[in-house]
């Protein structure tokens, strides 16, 4: 059974932490990757019902957020290196 996502903090537990390299970066867990995965492709075949369009927007909105923390501590990183 899919659970109906309405905000991106109901993902909380899905997040990791992971060192890559030198810096220490938010990810999804394993089971979160691999569901965004798996709706992109409902999505990509025009298959993606409501409901999971509703959780992919979650996905989507925490992606973003991530990838924005992440560039801040990398830039940051190399600036505190400069």
């Amino acid at each position: 059974m899919v659970s109906i996502l309405n905000k991106p903090s109901s993902l909380i537990h899905e997040i990791c932490i992971e060192k890559v390299e030198r810096w220490k970066l938010f990810k999804f867990s394993e089971s979160l990757q691999q569901r965004m995965e798996n709706l992109l492709e409902k999505k990509k075949a025009d298959r993606l019902m409501a409901e999971e369009a509703a959780e992919l927007d979650a996905i989507g909105e925490l992606d973003r957020i991530f990838t924005h923390i992440n560039a801040m501590m990398a830039a940051q990183d190399v600036n505190q290196r400069s």
